[in-house]
């Protein structure tokens, strides 16, 4: 297969996730959320409508103009083991891989068996040539090269068994956002996108605020109300119920508003249903915290970006192609193993 081939397919594959919206979406929907309540359609949606926005032959063809990928003659077996903490997260290191003319040998996560067999099974219909190229198995053993998403203590695993080969070995990573007293209603709601989509299960979601003072809290939870039915998902509520009570017994300060709990803490990645904050005087001392977890952060909102290097509320779950997990360039990785 040619690059443009590749290219070609994957631009077709996007057109096929448009179309499927308007035909079969809902029964393969309620599959997906039978294999994970969290995985809802919405969230489903969500994910597809984000892998969508990236699959055209523009963006395609800008992300991919760096690198060296059209005369690979030695394609290699490249082990992915996926993450499953929101809908096709795996996607993209599939992507990367058939993008640079290797065989993506797939461990699926358990938690979303249903969609990234629906997305493969759909790649190999649209250029059954990629057949050869995709499989998926239980054990990846004896392969070139590998890419493990998990968490700290699976990573520690992953290092162990894969250490000796070329290898991008992931983390637990998770997002912040900034504030500095001038947001409005309509800024914290679409801050507010970015800490509940998903759940906040995403690496990409906000678990932490930066704040100037404890007021801003307050005019966050009065302006984010219409975020209330995330609630009616039981197992959001659950883990809502048993933070906030363990909050209680404990006699932790804490801010609720009957759907969230904002608690102030140093700690980057919070619990399910919080967010914690942490309240900074002057740029310096904000540029030092940011500095000092610069390796568990995945990605900073700020509103319309005024910090450096951040982007806008609102945006965190839209990455491009190029912002890879981690910051690690996956696709130079790959590229350099022929």
């Amino acid at each position: 297969m040619t690059l443009e081939d590749r290219i070609e397919a994957f631009v077709r594959l996007g057109e096929r996730f448009e179309s499927f919206f308007q035909n079969d979406f809902s029964e393969l929907a309620i599959q997906v959320e039978n294999n994970n309540p969290w995985f809802t359609p919405e969230n489903t949606k969500s994910a597809i409508q984000a892998l969508r926005a990236n699959l055209t032959k523009e963006k395609l063809e800008k992300w991919i103009e760096p690198y060296d990928l059209q005369n690979i003659k030695n394609p290699k077996s490249i082990g992915i083991l996926m993450a499953g903490n929101i809908p096709a997260v795996g996607f993209d290191d599939l992507l990367c891989v058939l993008m640079a003319g290797h065989q993506a040998c797939v461990k699926l996560s358990s938690s979303d068996q249903v969609l990234m067999r629906w997305i493969i099974d759909q790649i190999i219909a649209i250029e059954p040539r990629f057949d050869k190229f995709i499989s998926i198995e239980e054990m990846l053993k004896s392969k070139t090269a590998y890419i493990a998403t998990g968490s700290d203590n699976s990573a520690r695993y992953f290092d162990y068994y894969f250490g000796k080969y070329p290898h991008i070995i992931r983390k637990n990573r998770t997002s912040v956002g900034i504030l500095d007293g001038s947001e409005k209603n309509e800024d914290f709601r679409r801050l507010a996108e970015d800490v509940f989509q998903y759940f906040g299960l995403g690496c990409r979601n906000v678990s932490k605020i930066y704040i100037k003072d404890k007021g801003q809290l307050i005019g966050f939870l009065d302006a984010i109300a219409d975020f209330k039915h995330i609630a009616n998902h039981y197992k959001y509520f659950n883990n809502y119920e048993y933070n906030k009570s363990i909050y209680l017994v404990n006699k932790d300060d804490h801010l609720d508003n009957g759907f969230l709990l904002l608690k102030e803490s140093d700690l980057m990645v919070s619990p399910i249903a919080v967010l914690f904050y942490e309240i900074y005087d002057e740029r310096a001392g904000l540029d030092r915290l940011l500095s000092e977890n610069k390796e568990k952060i995945q990605c900073i909102v700020s509103n319309h970006g005024w910090y450096p290097g951040t982007i806008d509320f609102g945006n965190a779950q839209c990455p491009s192609l190029g912002d890879y997990a981690d910051g690690v360039d996956t696709l130079s990785f790959l590229s350099g193993l022929d």
